[in-house]
C-alpha cells in the first residue's frame, strides 16, 4: 500500500525557514519522480519543485526558484522540501506526490 505522510507545517514569519517532510512507503522512493506542489486558497494547484527518478535533475517554479530545495533520502524514505526566505505569497497548503499518489497536504502559513 502507498503511503505519503507529510508533516512540518505550520506558521513562520516572512524571511524564515521551514523544512516539509513526507514519509513514503509501498514504493521506491530512489527510482521514482518526486515533487512538491501547492494550493493557495481560491487557486489551482500549482508545481513547486520536482526531482527526476533518475539522473537527480531538478525543477523549480519560477516564484520559488533560489529559495526552495527539493530532496531524497532513500534511507529515511523521506522527501523533504527545504523553503528559505519565505514570503507572504508561499502561504498554501502544500503536497508531496510521486506522480501516482498524493500526500495529504500540509498547511504553511507566512504571516508576521
Amino acid at each position: 500500500q502507498v503511503q505519503l505522510v507529510q508533516s512540518g507545517g505550520g506558521l513562520v514569519q516572512p524571511g524564515g525557514s521551514l523544512r516539509l517532510s513526507c514519509a513514503v512507503s509501498g514504493f521506491n522512493l530512489d527510482y521514482h519522480a518526486i515533487g512538491w506542489f501547492r494550493q493557495a486558497p481560491g487557486k489551482e494547484r500549482e508545481v513547486v519543485s520536482c526531482l527526476s527518478g533518475s539522473d537527480g535533475s531538478t525543477y523549480s517554479s519560477d516564484s520559488v526558484r533560489g529559495r526552495f530545495t527539493i530532496s531524497r533520502d532513500g534511507a529515511k524514505n523521506t522527501i523533504y522540501l527545504q523553503m528559505n526566505s519565505l514570503k507572504s505569497e508561499d502561504t498554501a497548503v502544500y503536497y508531496c506526490t510521486n506522480f501516482q499518489y498524493w500526500g495529504q497536504g500540509t498547511r504553511v502559513t507566512v504571516s508576521s
